[in-house]
């Protein structure tokens, strides 16, 4: 990467743990935690700063920090806003991850005099299907935010969690997000832990996966944009085929490690909030050290501790498969490895 380039970095920030659903699929603990307070939030928000400027100074690099602040859901915490204009007067974009109930016109106008990039909403189907996820009600309640948001002028993303529940279903929500006008249709697969860790039946194939894709891949933009983090779909979109070795040194794919830190509402830091292994806590511990010498990290950018055919793979650089689940689908099957290989993955990248 030329030093000339901007690193891309993701702050992910779970403010809380209270939600007003309760989704089956959910990767949170039902669990209780001391949240931080604002003063503490905004310390916080400090040392980030703090340390994209040292990293900028020290590795003449220019830095592209962004932020996802979410929950459980985020309009529980009453002091979002204030949260979201301190973000916003360090100069960083901000993008709000919600499941849409709560947003009122008010609310979503604030969102966008806040200068906030993006909104990202849940729905996972039509009526029927998401309300088997999500709740009875959630649906239209879910669709109210959405029309606020877009007549506030925000640019919101429909986002959908995929598994053999809905999977079938994902059509119908591209003309469903399509005809509400949002500009863009994210998806991720179904990662197993939490209270979704139930559903481990529910993963979809390596060859559902493979066949879902193709059929998204296919589709007309008509007007909205596919977007997905998810690394096995970004490496099924590669136009051109390298035919040697990407290197040792990761330069893309899953992020945990790599180019962003996830914050829980009482501190902990973890490598992604699917990948609930604490690293840290923003309370006590030096984020620059945290990401210079965590164990875990240094094992996530160490192509060999990885395991099966992530390790082998020879876009291992650009991806890695999904670190989350393959730590939740290894933990259903007795093994704690999160550097196990991503078992939905069906991309030939044989060495």
């Amino acid at each position: 990467m030329s030093v000339r380039e901007a690193f891309d970095f993701l702050i992910q920030w779970h403010l809380t743990e209270q939600c007003n659903l309760r989704c089956t699929h959910c990767y949170q603990e039902d669990t209780k935690t001391d949240e931080l307070s604002l003063p503490e939030i905004k310390e916080a928000i400090a040392e980030i700063s703090d340390m994209f400027s040292a990293w900028a100074g020290r590795y003449e690099v220019a830095f592209s920090p962004s932020f996802n602040i979410t929950g459980g859901e985020p309009f529980l915490r009453k002091d979002l806003f204030e949260i979201l204009s301190e973000i916003r007067g360090r100069g960083y974009d901000v993008y709000v991850l919600t499941n849409g109930t709560l947003i009122q016109e008010g609310r979503a106008r604030t969102l966008k005099e806040l200068g906030v990039k993006g909104v990202q909403v849940s729905l996972e189907g039509p009526e029927e299907m998401h309300e088997m996820v999500r709740g009875k009600g959630s649906f239209a309640a879910s669709l109210r935010g959405i029309r606020h948001l877009l007549d506030a002028g925000l640019r919101v993303t429909v986002n959908t969690t995929l598994s053999a529940i809905n999977a079938d279903h994902f059509m119908k929500l591209a003309e469903l997000s399509t005809g509400l006008g949002v500009q863009r249709l994210g998806f991720s697969r179904l990662v197993p832990s939490g209270r979704g860790a139930g559903l481990v039946n529910s993963m979809l194939s390596k060859e559902e996966v493979r066949k879902l894709y193709e059929r998204i891949s296919s589709l007309s933009p008509n007007g909205i944009e596919f977007v997905t983090g998810d690394p096995v779909a970004t490496q099924m979109k590669t136009a051109l085929e390298r035919g040697k070795d990407s290197g040792s040194v990761p330069a893309g794919g899953c992020a945990a490690g790599v180019s962003g830190l996830t914050f829980l509402s009482d501190g902990t830091i973890v490598p992604c909030r699917r990948l609930p292994i604490p690293i840290g806590n923003v309370k006590k511990d030096s984020l620059r050290e945290i990401w210079a010498v965590s164990p875990v990290l240094e094992a996530l950018r160490d192509r060999s501790r990885y395991k099966g055919k992530c390790r082998t793979c020879r876009r291992w650089a650009d991806c890695r498969g999904c670190r989350a689940i393959a730590y939740a689908y290894a933990q259903s099957r007795g093994h704690d490895d999160f550097l196990a290989e991503d078992p939905q993955c069906f991309i030939d990248g044989e060495s």
